[in-house]
């Protein structure tokens, strides 16, 4: 007679159920904090119910998702994963602020091989840092373990934000004018863009993560996380009309700010008119890396830019101040002519 087989369980196919209630359980605080007066009932339903603020006479929805990229490569290398969830909040919230939009909530997609409960914890805490810092609340989101699918070792992320704005107030760039002033904000390194050639550099000069630079580690520098412009931006939008806003993510300045730009017109940026961080001059130096590579991969120092009539500049720029952000006056907008391009930096 054949033995009996072993009776099998899902954790003897890689997945731990248990792990995956205690995280929940975990994360339950830090997702507290980051309620909203809209937000009906609490984390562990099917689904997250919100209602729409009464403060809106004609609210239009604003959706963005987006993940962190393989920026991810390095915080498994560097064992850091507390700051990781604000770069994928970020990244989402910054997206649909262009439009003028306030974030109202956020969603999280955890995804990993096998699941280390104070792994994902540190991770869904820098999300839930992240809402905190942009406003929005943290509804809910979701753990998949999939061995066989991820190493065992590493994770992946996504992330969903929706937002509102008063559709009179959604901002389209279709106002701006020859004349207009480009305000930039300033970015705190590199984001969460251009990091494969990040880790292709790394690669080619046998840099070490550890090294020191710039008063911290290179790995602390590459991994500062996303700069979050949602309560500055808001605050200038109270303030003065902004006639356009980018995000400068994939395909850094010159291709980002003229997704904004109506095709009469282009952005001329003065190339010292900013500060570059230190991180962006060892890339360049060590990576033997073209400026216009460098402009049209990375941020190079500027994360947003508005795009605002000159008599505003002086509000907008205080307003951005009294938000503890720097931000300068780095160009104008020109009439564009034929084939020539919408973004330059001179």
């Amino acid at each position: 007679m054949t033995a009996a087989p072993t009776p099998l369980t899902y954790r003897d196919a890689g997945v731990d159920i248990d792990a995956g209630d205690e995280l929940v359980e975990r994360i339950k605080p830090f997702a507290r904090r980051t309620m909203r007066p809209e937000v009906i009932g609490g984390l562990g339903g099917f689904g997250a119910l919100v209602e729409v603020s009464k403060k809106y006479e004609n609210p239009v929805m604003v959706s963005g998702t987006d993940g962190v990229g393989t920026k991810l490569k390095l915080a498994f290398r560097m064992k850091k994963h507390d700051t990781i969830g604000i770069d994928l909040v970020a990244m989402s919230v910054n997206d649909i602020l262009v439009t003028g939009a306030e974030p109202v909530f956020f969603l999280d997609y955890f995804a990993c091989g096998k699941l280390s409960v104070d792994v994902a914890a540190d991770v869904i805490k820098g999300v839930a840092a992240g809402c905190e810092q942009a406003g929005c609340a943290l509804i809910g989101g979701e753990t998949a373990e999939m061995p066989g699918i991820y190493d065992a070792n590493e994770y992946d992320l996504a992330g969903f934000a929706v937002g509102l704005v008063e559709k009179s107030r959604i901002i389209d760039g279709s106002t701006i004018v020859p004349g207009d002033a480009v305000i930039g904000l300033a970015s705190t390194g590199v984001h969460s863009n251009g990091y494969s050639l990040v880790r292709k550099i790394l690669a080619v000069t046998g840099a070490e993560l550890h090294e020191p630079f710039d008063g911290r580690t290179l790995g602390a520098a590459l991994l500062e996380p996303t700069r979050i412009y949602v309560k500055p931006v808001l605050g200038v939008l109270a303030q003065v009309p902004v006639k356009g806003v980018a995000h400068i993510t994939g395909g850094g300045i010159v291709e980002n700010v003229p997704r904004v730009l109506p095709a009469a017109t282009a952005a001329r940026l003065a190339r010292g008119a900013w500060p570059r961080p230190a991180v962006f001059d060892w890339l360049k130096e060590q990576g033997s890396v073209a400026e216009a590579e460098m402009l049209r991969t990375f941020n190079c120092g500027l994360g947003m830019v508005l795009v605002v009539a000159r008599e505003h500049v002086a509000t907008a720029l205080a307003t951005l101040g009294i938000h503890g952000l720097p931000a300068w006056e780095v160009g104008a907008i020109v009439a564009r002519g034929p084939d020539e391009p919408q973004a330059v930096v001179v």
